[in-house]
This record gives structure tokens, sequence and C-alpha cells, in this order.
């Protein structure tokens, strides 16, 4: 009991220490990634702390996956670099009998892993595709910034205003570029004034001049101006169809689309690797006092990466229609877990080739 409790203490103090670095990692990361978008126009700049923390939320579930792993492998290297792993099995007791402590230990976060990759995951992905659409969806008023050509969000009005002299209902040095039935419309003007009639928002050009030119004849007319009127089109914000990851788990498993159900599947398989991670770092961590402390986290690291990696590509089969649902969970998850098994039985019972071929050839 006594042992239970301390090795429980020794996996929280690491488990704790390996989220506040891996959380630290991926919100410098996120940070970068959202930054990026938000200077490409895909994320608005003041929706960047809101989109990297929805993003950050919704990855806690691998988070918390990979810091287990960690904690669990850096702990049983510790135990075995300090001979505490000696003693326990000359106590009589086996490596098997390690995974009722770390069980113990573990299953609140495999809980937590489950909650949050069925519940939580797409919870996030559907707020940030909502910040995503509202900002695409914004008027062309709203898309206006001095000093930058911007777009229209019907993509047939271009429009530039100066930096100087700028406020939320006027502007000067204005250049406008219009694509509307077959004729391109180049209009600029010093100065413009918003003004609202009947609800409708109207951009009032003055002391300019429109250059109309037909792109079927080349056909070109000039006209001056003192007073030009110009609708602004608010877009109106339209239904956004959510993507496979932004629907709840419910609605995934009522769906009979691949996708979905490739969705559903990696959702389900989160708990399902937390577990067999679980098993697997017991098989594979041993410590060589001739080879370097950190082999053993360099082999998990790679087994995390193979295994999720795995996963990513059982999800595009199912998703593709190549594998069903139930094969996956079977086949990928199953067939980890069988090989976590069979490597912790293996050395639970120091079983090696040698002995088996030598006990075959005294029963011949």
């Amino acid at each position: 009991m006594l042992f239970d409790s301390s090795i429980r203490k020794e996996l929280g103090r690491s488990f704790g220490a390996t989220l506040v670095v891996l959380i630290t990692v991926v919100m410098t990361m996120m940070l970068i990634r959202t930054l990026g978008q938000a200077t490409k126009g895909t994320v608005s700049p003041s929706d960047v702390m809101q989109v990297m923390g929805f993003t950050v939320l919704g990855q806690l579930s691998t988070i918390l996956t990979l810091s287990l792993f960690v904690a669990v492998v850096g702990t049983l290297s510790r135990m075995y670099r300090d001979s505490e792993m000696s003693i326990w099995f000359a106590s009589g007791q086996g490596l098997a009998s390690q995974l009722k402590p770390i069980l113990r230990f573990a299953w609140p976060i495999v809980a937590v892993i489950a909650v949050l990759g069925l519940l939580v995951w797409p919870w996030s992905n559907q707020q940030i595709q909502e910040l995503r659409s509202q900002f695409e969806q914004r008027s062309d008023i709203d898309r206006i910034a001095p000093g930058e050509f911007q777009e229209s969000s019907d993509g047939t009005r271009v429009i530039f205003i100066d930096k100087d002299s700028v406020s939320q209902e006027s502007a000067s040095n204005i250049f406008l570029v219009e694509q509307r039935q077959g004729r391109e419309f180049v209009t600029s003007s010093k100065t413009a004034q918003i003004q609202t009639v009947d609800g409708v928002r109207n951009a009032v050009l003055t002391e300019g001049q429109r250059v109309e030119t037909d792109q079927t004849t080349g056909q070109i007319k000039l006209t001056h101006f003192d007073s030009y009127t110009l609708r602004l089109e608010d877009s109106s914000p339209a239904k956004t169809s959510l993507t496979a990851r932004a629907i709840s788990t419910p609605q995934l498993l009522q769906n009979t689309n691949p996708v979905y159900l490739a969705e559903a599947g990696w959702r389900a398989g989160l708990p399902l690797a937390a577990f067999n991670l679980l098993v697997l770092a017991l098989a594979i961590t041993i410590v060589n006092p001739r080879a370097g402390q950190s082999t053993s986290l360099v082999v998990a690291l790679l087994a995390f990466v193979v295994y999720y990696n795995l996963m990513n590509m059982g999800q595009s089969w199912v998703a593709s229609g190549r594998m069903s649902l139930g094969g996956y969970l079977l086949g990928i998850h199953g067939s980890i877990f069988a090989i976590a098994a069979l490597g912790l039985a293996i050395r639970h019972h120091r079983w090696h080739i040698k002995d088996l071929w030598q006990r075959r050839g005294v029963t011949a």
C-alpha cells in the first residue's frame, strides 16, 4: 500500500510538470499559427486569442494522453535506474502488478480525455468555425482598411482609401474598381461619407471621376461628377454548414456518412489510445545502465507518433469507405492493445525465445 501511494505521488508530480511544459509549447505554436492566419485574412485580428484558446482546448485530449504516457515512462525509468524495480521484483511481484497502481492514478485522466474527445472537441471546433464565418461574412464597410486594397464580400469590388483623415463616417482619396455585367468601372474621388437612408448604408463620393470600360468592345466612357452615391451591400449572416469536426457526437452516430463515422471513430479512439499507451509504457520501458538514460523516452515518443499516425491513417480509410468503423477500432486499437499485452506478458513471465526452444527440444 505504501508503495502504491508513493508511485502515484511520483506519477502526479511527473504528470503535472509534463502537462505544463506541453501546454506551453502547444500554446506558443498555436499562437504563431493563429497570427499567420490573421495575417492572411482568415481570422480576425481581434479574435486571435479566442481562436488560440479554443484550438488548445480542442487539442487538450492529445496533450493529456502524451503527458500521461511520458509521466509513466519517466517514473518507471527512474525506478529502474535507482534499482527500485529490482527490489519490487525481489519481493515476489512481477511487472504486471505495476499496472494496478498506474490505473488507479490514470483512470480519472482517461475519463477526462473521453469527455474532452466526445464533447469538448466538437464544441471548440464549432466555436472556431463560427468566428471564421463571422469574419468572412462581414460587410464591405467593415472590410475597408486604410492604406490597403480590400476586396468586397462578393468579389466584384476592390476598394482603397488613403491612410490620412480617416474616421468611422468619412475618408479621403478613394479608389474603387467594380466588375459588373461585363463592364469594368474605375471610380476615384477626393472624399467620401457614409449616409444611412431607410436602413441602407450608402457611400457618397464627391469631386471625382468614373471610367466605364466595356470589356467586350473595349469602348471607354469617362464621367466627372460632383457627387455620386454608391450603395454598400451589407452581408447578411448566412447559415454556416458545420464540418464533421464541429458536429456533436450523437449527431455523428445518427448519420451513416463515412466521413462522420470516421470522425466518431477518432473521438472514441482517444480514451482507448490513452489506456493502450499505459499498457505499452510498462512493456517498453527498461533502462540499460550502459545506454543513455533517455533511451526509453525516445522509444516512447516514437511509439506515440506511430500510434497517432496509424489513427489518422485509419480515419482516412474509414472516410474513404475502405474500412468500417468496427474494423478501424479493432484493427488499430485492438492490435495495439494485443501487442502491448503480449509484450507485458513476455516481460512479466520473463519469456525468452531461447528458453522456449530448449523446452521444445526437451519435450521432443
